[in-house]
């Protein structure tokens, strides 16, 4: 048994969720598919898969693998690849991106990146969720956020500031708070990720202040959130990038300003225990430079 061939298949396997359509990607017949995984599960002495007439899954020790074999394979790719390169950057790097930053501040970069290297091919997942760059098979992700895992490999990009928001007409009616206190009980149109998104932290003097909203509206989405505000319906929080386009037409203001905490840093977060390939390297100093000239400064 070939390990490197019959682990490439698994991964396949568990992706596609699909002997035949792993078989029809290669161009083999389906038995071969199906001997290079019970050939693995023979030699590991374990089973991956669960198989039924209808459905494919992956057992507790399949999961385990899976993430191992992406690892292992992402490796020997980079390495391959980075004796390849030469002067030439070349090879696959797949990058995490939150949704409307990597939208609105990361996709030309991406793109100039792209055209400047053409023998690099860029696989990019714009969501919000915070992914184990492991078992997502990522080279590196982009992510925004106040609190860092211990355990996280990171390169600070730069940084953006928070905005509490509200439209004039909700201010006309409500009264324009001037301290955090005042936001008690107000409609608040809220970001749902984090356990607690009805309490918003400020600081005072270097100290911690909590405020809990009403929960007016609740969405996992900042731009949805900020239009809801330039409604009227209440007060939401939004980093700068979001924020902006509404401050500038005038349909929000920005309130409790001296009471914001340190801004958000912006980080490349990098797989742990991975050597960097160059080309992943220079996708980072890249965006960097870009994210500079936009004034989103580390």
């Amino acid at each position: 048994m070939d390990r490197y061939t019959a682990m490439q298949t698994f991964v396949r396997v568990a992706e596609a969720g699909s002997f035949a359509a792993v078989a029809e990607q290669m161009n083999v017949a389906r038995s071969v598919v199906t001997r290079q995984v019970a050939a693995l599960e023979a030699h590991l002495q374990v089973q991956l898969l669960t198989r039924t007439t209808r459905s494919l899954s992956l057992t507790a020790a399949g999961e385990a693998w899976l993430a191992a074999s992406r690892e292992i394979l992402g490796l020997l790719d980079s390495a391959e690849s980075s004796l390849r390169e030469g002067d030439a950057l070349r090879g696959r790097i797949r990058v995490g991106l939150p949704l409307v930053f990597g939208l609105t501040h990361l996709s030309a970069a991406l793109v100039d990146f792209a055209q400047q290297h053409p023998q690099v091919a860029l696989e990019l997942q714009f969501t919000d969720e915070r992914a184990n760059l492991a078992e997502a098979g990522l080279d590196l992700s982009i992510r925004i956020t106040a609190q860092l895992q211990p355990s996280d490999i990171v390169r600070r990009l730069g940084q953006v500031r928070m905005h509490t928001l509200a439209a004039p007409s909700y201010l006309a009616t409500h009264g324009t708070p001037h301290r955090p206190e005042d936001l008690a009980g107000a409609d608040g149109l809220l970001y749902e990720r984090g356990p607690s998104p009805d309490l918003w932290t400020y600081a005072r003097d270097g100290a911690p202040v909590g405020v809990r909203l009403r929960r007016r509206l609740l969405a996992d989405n900042g731009v949805a959130l900020a239009q809801a505000a330039a409604a009227g319906l209440g007060y939401t929080r939004a980093p700068d990038f979001i924020a902006r386009p509404f401050l500038d037409r005038g349909e929000v203001v920005a309130v409790l300003a001296p009471f914001e905490p340190a801004p958000l840093g912006v980080y490349a977060v990098l797989p742990g225990n991975r050597w960097i390939p160059r080309r992943v390297d220079a996708l980072i100093g890249h965006v960097e430079r870009a994210l500079e000239r936009l004034g989103v400064r580390g």
